[in-house]
C-alpha cells in the first residue's frame, strides 16, 4: 500500500477534481463544473483511490458521500493546493518585483491599532501589492507563516517562535492596569502596581500567552505580591471581557484603551519596570521575497514615525 501511495502524482488538477466531487457529492454535477465528461472524472478519482490505497467515497444511486478517510483528505488537499498556489505566487512576485499578492496574518487586537495605517501607507507607497489579511491567534499565525500559508505575521506575545522564522520587533507598548469602570482607582491619573495587591485578577493562560503571563507574574512579584487568581483567559479579548464584567482586574497593553470597551478603564502604572512593557513583532520565513521585506520596512517606519 505504501509503495502505491508513494507513486501517485498529486497534481493540482487531480486535487481540484477530488475537491469538486467532495463538494458536489455527485460525479455528474462535478464533471459539469470542471468542464469535462463524467467517465474521465470517475477514472481520475479511482486512480487517486488506488494510489492512496483507501476508499475516499461511498458510491450510491443518488450520488456519493465522503468516507472518514475522504473527509480527512479534503483538509489535506485544500492545504496542498494553498501551498502550491503560495509557491507560484512567490515565484511570480520575485520575477516581477513588487507586483502580486502578500498574505498577512495578525492577532485580533492589532487590527484596530496598526492594520489601517499599514494598508493606507501600502496603497500610497506600494500600489502594485494586493494585501490579503487573515486574523488568527499568535500560535496559529506563526505556524501559518512557518508553513508558507502566510507571508508575514504580526504578533503579540511571541515567546515560543519556531527557529525557522525571522523576527523583527516593530513596536513596544506599556502595560497598564485594566480596572472595572466602577473601581475606586479607575479615575486615578496613575497608580502603583502594589495598589492592586488585594484585588482578584484575571490572568493570561500561560499556554496561550506565555510571555504576557510571565511578565504579569514577575511585575507583581517585583511589587511585593503574588496576584490572586479569579479567572484565566487565553486571549486579550477574554481578559478585558472579564475586567469589564466587574469581577476582577488585569494587566493589559495600554493601547487597548483605544478600543470601545464599555465598563473598563485603563490606568497607567508608575515605575520603569522592564516587566511593564510588551513587544509587538513581525515574523517571516528566511527566504521572504522583496515585496514582503518592503512591506515589513513600511510598517516599521509607520509605527516609529
Amino acid at each position: 500500500m505504501s509503495d502505491m501511495a508513494s507513486d501517485i502524482n498529486l497534481t493540482k488538477r487531480l486535487l481540484e477534481q477530488f475537491l469538486v466531487v467532495a463538494e458536489e457529492k455527485h460525479f455528474g454535477r462535478a464533471a459539469e463544473r470542471l468542464s469535462m465528461s463524467q467517465p474521465p472524472l470517475s477514472q481520475s478519482i479511482q486512480r487517486l483511490e488506488r494510489g492512496l490505497g483507501v476508499r475516499l467515497f461511498d458510491r450510491g444511486p443518488g450520488g456519493v458521500s465522503l468516507t472518514p478517510a475522504g473527509e480527512a483528505f479534503t483538509v489535506d488537499a485544500r492545504r496542498m493546493l494553498d501551498v502550491q498556489s503560495a509557491a507560484v505566487e512567490r515565484v511570480r512576485r520575485v520575477a516581477s518585483g513588487l507586483e502580486g499578492d502578500v498574505r498577512v496574518g495578525y492577532v485580533t487586537v492589532l487590527s484596530h491599532q496598526y492594520m489601517p495605517g499599514l494598508l493606507r501607507a501600502a496603497a500610497e507607497e506600494l500600489p502594485g501589492l494586493r494585501i490579503h489579511l487573515h486574523q488568527a491567534s499568535t500560535a496559529a499565525t506563526a505556524e501559518m507563516v512557518r508553513s508558507g500559508a502566510l507571508d508575514l505575521g504580526f504578533l503579540r506575545d511571541p515567546s515560543s517562535l519556531s527557529p525557522e522564522l525571522v523576527r523583527r520587533d516593530f513596536a513596544v507598548e506599556r502595560i497598564a492596569a485594566a480596572l472595572p469602570l466602577g473601581h475606586p482607582l479607575a479615575r486615578a491619573e496613575e497608580i502603583g502596581l502594589a495598589d492592586l495587591r488585594d484585588e482578584d485578577f484575571v490572568l493570561p493562560d500561560p499556554a496561550a500567552l506565555p510571555a504576557l503571563a510571565r511578565q504579569g507574574q514577575l511585575a507583581c512579584q517585583e511589587a511585593g505580591f503574588t496576584p490572586r487568581q479569579r479567572a484565566v483567559a487565553d486571549d486579550l479579548t477574554g481578559l478585558f471581557s472579564y475586567v469589564a464584567s466587574g469581577l476582577c482586574v488585569s494587566l493589559l497593553p495600554e493601547r487597548l484603551r483605544d478600543f470601545p470597551i464599555p465598563g473598563l478603564a485603563f490606568v497607567p502604572l508608575r515605575g520603569a519596570s522592564p516587566y511593564l512593557k510588551t513587544t509587538l513583532v513581525a515574523v517571516h520565513r528566511p527566504e521572504a521575497d522583496a515585496a514582503v521585506l518592503r512591506l515589513l520596512d513600511l510598517i516599521t517606519r509607520h509605527t516609529s514615525a
